[in-house]
């Protein structure tokens, strides 16, 4: 086996875990304060608990499998998607440009991993005029789900993160379609799908205003189901699945499951992804750690992925200025 090691870049944390043959060694997590005092923290903690076989680095929108060595800048700004005239400043998540930079520095043995974009398995029709089909992250959180529920059978992972809700559907162990953050339905701060017109009229936006108009801001839980359901079962008639596994910050509400189970009847089985045994840390840093094992090892389950062919940019698929 493999000592290794995954991250987890989100809007409340930074979480990371350390797998040693297999189970939990380590973990920790990292406050925006911690963060900001201190971009490198995250990679001082893991060198001090080296030697790696590999890191699944944060990864933000995603590129298709970067060594840390190769990263170069236009690595740097497909991960973090901040315009030239907000560089270097707040916007974004946790300073994360800084913290890129460190993991990119390092001496670690760091790997970047794809976005649900970056994926072969995902057809070429649903990229069309899309950046987020799911971050790297949320691909790590379907990684853990396929590994705790297995390769078999057709399921959504609903991610409720504290910000975002994405959604991304599994057939047969492989991700084939999804919906991201502020492409999908509302969330805890994103207001969700961007109406083209208000876009125009508030623009220009900022980052920030991406983490904008969500229950936070609406107070309203109606709108927010109505805008989950509207999303789920649009997905569940292009690519159906028999069962719904929940995950996210937003997922630890005990009231969260009662209530998806009765905003979706249909499904007689909506679950909580499993965590791996003795893990406490957000369910994306146990993926991007299941994914630094299993590329580490070459297990099946990154056949099945098929991250190692991952391709592009996430601006690759945009249409909306022709030339």
């Amino acid at each position: 086996m493999a000592r290794v090691a995954g991250c987890d870049p989100g809007t409340s944390s930074l979480d990371m875990l350390v797998l040693d043959d297999g189970q939990v060694a380590e973990q920790i997590r990292f406050s925006p304060a911690e963060l900001r005092a201190s971009p490198s923290a995250p990679v001082d903690w893991l060198r001090e608990r080296g030697p790696f076989d590999l890191i699944a680095g944060p990864s933000g929108y995603g590129v298709p499998l970067v060594r840390n060595a190769d990263l170069t800048d236009d690595h740097l700004n497909q991960m973090t998607l901040v315009r030239p005239d907000e560089r270097g400043t707040s916007q974004g998540v946790l300073g994360f440009s800084a913290m890129l930079r460190a993991f990119r520095d390092s001496a670690l043995p760091v790997v970047f991993l794809p976005g649900v974009i970056h994926l072969p398995t995902v057809p070429d029709h649903r990229k069309f005029n899309r950046i987020d089909l799911g971050t790297a992250d949320k691909l790590a959180v379907a990684s853990l789900a396929i590994r705790q529920i297995g390769g078999s059978g057709r399921f959504l992972l609903l991610e409720l993160g504290s910000a975002f809700t994405a959604l991304i559907v599994v057939h047969d162990g492989q991700i084939i379609h999804g919906i991201g953050g502020s492409a999908g339905p509302i969330g805890g701060q994103s207001g969700g799908a961007w109406d083209g017109e208000a876009a125009y009229w508030l623009s220009p936006l900022r980052k920030q205003d991406l983490f904008t108009g969500g229950v936070r801001d609406t107070n309203s839980t109606i709108a927010e189901d109505e805008s989950l359901r509207q999303s789920l079962m649009g997905l569940y008639a292009v690519t159906p699945f028999e069962t719904v596994v929940v995950s996210g910050k937003r997922a630890d509400d005990p009231a969260m499951l009662p209530r998806l189970r009765k905003l979706f009847p249909e499904f007689p089985a909506i679950i909580p992804l499993p965590s791996l045994p003795g893990a406490w840390v957000k369910t994306a840093a146990q993926g991007a750690a299941i994914i630094a094992e299993g590329l580490a090892t070459d297990s099946p389950l990154m056949e099945r992925l098929q991250l190692r062919h991952a391709t592009g940019s996430v601006l690759d698929w945009l249409r909306y200025r022709p030339t």
